[in-house]
C-alpha cells in the first residue's frame, strides 16, 4: 500500500511541475510574440515590398487573437486598407526599397472605393520613380483595377482575367414567403428607398434600377479611365472588350493581344524578371518585405506639431454588440458617442477625421452620433472622409461635419426611413391551425403581437407609418441644418436616393472628392494649424488586453457556416440579423463588393 500512494504522490507532483513548466513555457511564449509585435523591422539594402492581396480588403486591418497566435493558426483572411496603404508609403520613402511586387490572389474589397485608394497610393508610389510590377494566377476584377497601375502586368499561362462589368442579381424572397404563409409589411419614406424589397418583392422596382444603374455606371467608368490610363488603351475600347465576350474565358494570349497585360509565364519565371530590375545575379537571392515587415518598419518622418485624431467608424450601425455568430466589423452607437466624448475632452486633439465607412443601420444609434458629433463640433473641427459607403444612418453621423470629403467612388446619400416587420398569420393560424387568444387591459398592449400575428393590423400599421414619417423628418432636420439647405431643398434629393460621390458632390451632400489625406488637410486648416501628425482611433488593444479580453470568439463558427452554407450563408444571416436589429432602420439593402 505505502508504494502505491508513493507512486501516486510521484504521479501528482510530477503532473504539477509538468502544468508549472508548461505555464512558464505558455507565459514566455506570450512575452516573446508581444516584444516581436512591438519591435520594429530593418529594411535591407536592395529590397523589394511584395505585395500579396489575399483575403477580404476592408478599412482596417484586424489583429488576431493572442491563442491563435500561440497555435500558428493566424487568420490571414484579413487585410486593413490603412496597413496597405501605410506601407506603401513607407515603401516610398526608403531608399532600400527599389520596388513593389505586387501578387494578387482570390482577393475582395469591400467596397469599389477600397481598391481605388489602393491603386491611388500605387499610383502615388511610382511618383518616386521606383517600380511596380505586378503577377497574377487569376486576376479577380478588383484586383485587376488595382494592378493595372504596374508598370508591367504578368499572367499565370494558364489563367484568367475577370473583367466584366459591374453589377449582378440579388435574392428576392416574397415567392418563398408566399408559399410558407408569411408576409413582410413594410413602412418607409421615399421612393427610392429600396431596402425591403427583397422582403416584399419578387423583383427590382424601377426606382431600384434606376439608381443603381446610376452609380454602377459611375463606378465603372471611373474605372475604365483609370484602366485605359495605365494601359495606353482607350476606355470605349475596353468597355467593348468586355461587351463582345467573356474575358474569363478567353485565352490568355487574348489579354496580351487586347494590351490588358504584357506577357504570360509561369511563377519561376516571374523571379528572373525582378531579379532583373534589382541587378541580381541568377543565384542570387530577392530581399523582400512582405505587410508584415513593413508594418513593423519605422516612418522616416517623426511626429511632430499638433495632433489630428482620424475616428474610424466602418460597419453597420447597431445599438449594442451583436450576438450574432458572423464577425463582421459594427459601429456600436454607444461606443463610439463615448469615444467622441472622450476626443472632445482631449485637449491634444486639435481636429477630428471622422472615417466613415458604413451602409447604415439602426436609426435611434446613428442619432445618438450624431448629436455626440454636433457635440464635438463645438470643441473642435470635424471633417468626414467617405470611404466605401456613407449612405443612409452613414450620412446621417456625417451630416453634422464642418467638412465633407468623398471618394470618387463612394456611394452615399440613401436619406430616407424604413420599418420591417413579418407577419406570419398565414403560416401558424392558417396552415398550422395556431390561434391566438388572450387578456389585455387596454386596446394597443398587444400592438407587437397584432403586428406579428394577427390577420387584421392596419390600425398598428398605421401608427408604426406615423412612427416611421417622423424618423424621416428628422433625418431631414439633421441634414438641412449640416448642410445648410431648406427641409424642402433635402427632401427633393433625399426619398431614400442613393447617389455616387461625384453627383452627391453636385447637389451639396458632399464638399470635395478627396481621398483621407485630402480631409486630414482640411482638417488641419480648420484647426489653423501649420505642423500636425495623425493618430488613428479608437486605439487597437495591446497584445495582453486581448489576452484579457473576456470575448467569445466565433471566427471558427462563422467560418464553418459559410463553409456549410455557400451562397445560402449571406440570405440567412440578413434574416437572423432582421430579427434583431432595431425596430427603426436607416441603412442600405445591399453591400458592393469586388472580387
Amino acid at each position: 500500500m505505502k508504494e502505491f500512494f508513493k507512486y501516486v504522490l510521484a504521479t501528482i507532483c510530477g503532473i504539477l511541475i509538468l502544468g508549472i513548466v508548461m505555464s512558464i513555457m505558455f507565459i514566455v511564449s506570450l512575452a516573446g510574440m508581444a516584444l516581436s509585435g512591438d519591435s520594429s523591422a530593418k529594411v535591407k539594402s536592395n529590397s523589394v515590398f511584395t505585395l500579396s492581396l489575399n483575403g477580404t480588403v476592408q478599412e482596417r486591418g484586424e489583429e488576431d487573437s493572442p491563442l491563435n497566435m500561440l497555435l500558428g493558426q493566424a487568420n490571414m483572411s484579413v487585410m486593413g486598407l490603412d496597413d496597405i496603404v501605410s506601407s506603401i508609403r513607407k515603401a516610398k520613402e526608403q531608399e532600400d526599397i527599389k520596388g513593389i511586387y505586387i501578387e494578387t490572389n482570390a482577393v475582395t474589397f469591400d467596397a469599389p472605393a477600397i481598391a481605388q485608394e489602393v491603386r491611388d497610393a500605387l499610383k502615388d508610389f511610382k511618383k518616386s520613380g521606383k517600380w511596380i510590377i505586378a503577377y497574377g494566377d487569376n486576376y479577380t476584377q478588383g484586383a485587376y483595377y488595382v494592378a493595372s497601375v504596374a508598370d508591367s502586368v504578368f499572367m499565370n499561362k494558364t489563367g484568367l482575367l475577370e473583367l466584366r462589368g459591374l453589377g449582378g442579381k440579388g435574392e428576392y424572397y416574397a415567392g418563398l414567403y408566399e408559399k410558407l404563409g408569411v408576409k413582410y409589411q413594410a413602412v418607409k419614406v421615399g421612393k427610392y428607398k429600396s431596402a425591403v424589397e427583397r422582403q416584399i418583392r419578387k423583383d427590382m422596382s424601377d426606382e431600384d434600377r434606376e439608381q443603381r444603374m446610376a452609380y454602377l455606371q459611375g463606378i465603372w467608368q471611373y474605372w475604365l479611365k483609370d484602366i485605359a490610363e495605365s494601359r495606353k488603351l482607350k476606355a470605349e475600347d475596353i468597355d467593348q472588350m468586355v461587351s463582345d465576350s467573356i474575358l474569363a474565358f478567353a485565352n490568355p494570349q487574348d489579354y496580351v493581344k487586347g494590351k490588358l497585360i504584357d506577357r504570360v509565364m509561369y511563377p519561376e519565371e516571374i523571379k528572373k524578371v525582378i531579379k532583373a530590375k534589382l541587378g541580381l545575379k541568377e543565384d542570387d537571392d530577392i530581399r523582400q518585405m512582405t505587410l508584415s515587415d513593413m508594418k513593423n518598419v519605422k516612418k522616416m518622418a517623426k511626429d511632430e506639431g499638433e495632433k489630428v485624431a482620424v475616428y474610424y467608424a466602418y460597419g453597420e450601425i447597431i445599438d449594442a454588440t451583436s450576438s450574432l455568430f458572423s464577425t463582421d466589423h459594427n459601429i456600436v452607437g454607444s461606443d463610439v458617442v463615448k469615444d467622441l466624448t472622450k476626443l472632445a475632452k482631449d485637449k491634444d486633439v486639435k481636429a477630428v477625421v471622422l472615417r466613415v465607412n458604413s451602409p447604415g443601420g439602426s436609426a435611434v444609434a446613428s442619432e445618438q452620433i450624431w448629436h455626440a458629433i454636433k457635440l464635438l463640433k463645438e470643441k473642435k473641427p470635424v471633417v468626414v472622409s467617405m470611404g466605401g459607403y456613407a449612405a443612409s444612418g452613414g450620412y446621417m453621423i456625417s451630416a453634422p461635419a464642418s467638412y465633407i470629403v468623398a471618394d470618387p467612388t463612394t456611394i452615399t446619400g440613401s436619406i430616407g426611413i424604413f420599418g420591417l416587420v413579418p407577419n406570419v398569420n398565414g403560416l401558424l393560424t392558417d396552415k398550422l391551425g395556431i390561434t391566438f387568444d388572450g387578456a389585455k387591459t387596454n386596446r394597443f398592449t398587444d400592438f407587437e403581437e397584432n403586428l406579428v400575428f394577427a390577420k387584421e393590423n392596419s390600425e398598428e400599421i398605421k401608427y408604426m407609418q406615423s412612427y416611421v414619417d417622423r424618423g424621416y423628418e428628422t433625418f431631414l432636420k439633421i441634414v438641412a441644418d449640416g448642410r445648410k439647405m431648406s427641409r424642402d431643398e433635402v427632401h427633393e434629393i433625399a426619398q431614400g436616393r442613393v447617389w455616387l460621390a461625384t453627383d452627391a458632390q453636385k447637389i451639396k451632400l458632399v464638399d470635395k472628392i478627396g481621398s483621407l489625406d485630402d480631409a486630414v488637410k482640411k482638417a488641419a486648416e480648420l484647426a489653423k494649424i501649420d505642423k500636425y501628425y495623425t493618430a488613428a482611433y479608437p486605439a487597437e488593444p495591446s497584445f495582453f488586453e486581448q489576452l484579457m479580453e473576456e470575448k467569445e470568439n466565433t471566427s471558427y463558427l462563422d467560418a464553418e457556416m459559410r463553409e456549410l452554407l455557400g451562397d445560402l450563408y449571406e440570405p440567412i444571416l440578413n434574416v437572423r440579423r432582421d430579427q434583431q436589429r432595431n425596430r427603426l432602420q436607416a441603412r442600405l439593402p445591399f453591400v458592393l463588393k469586388v472580387e
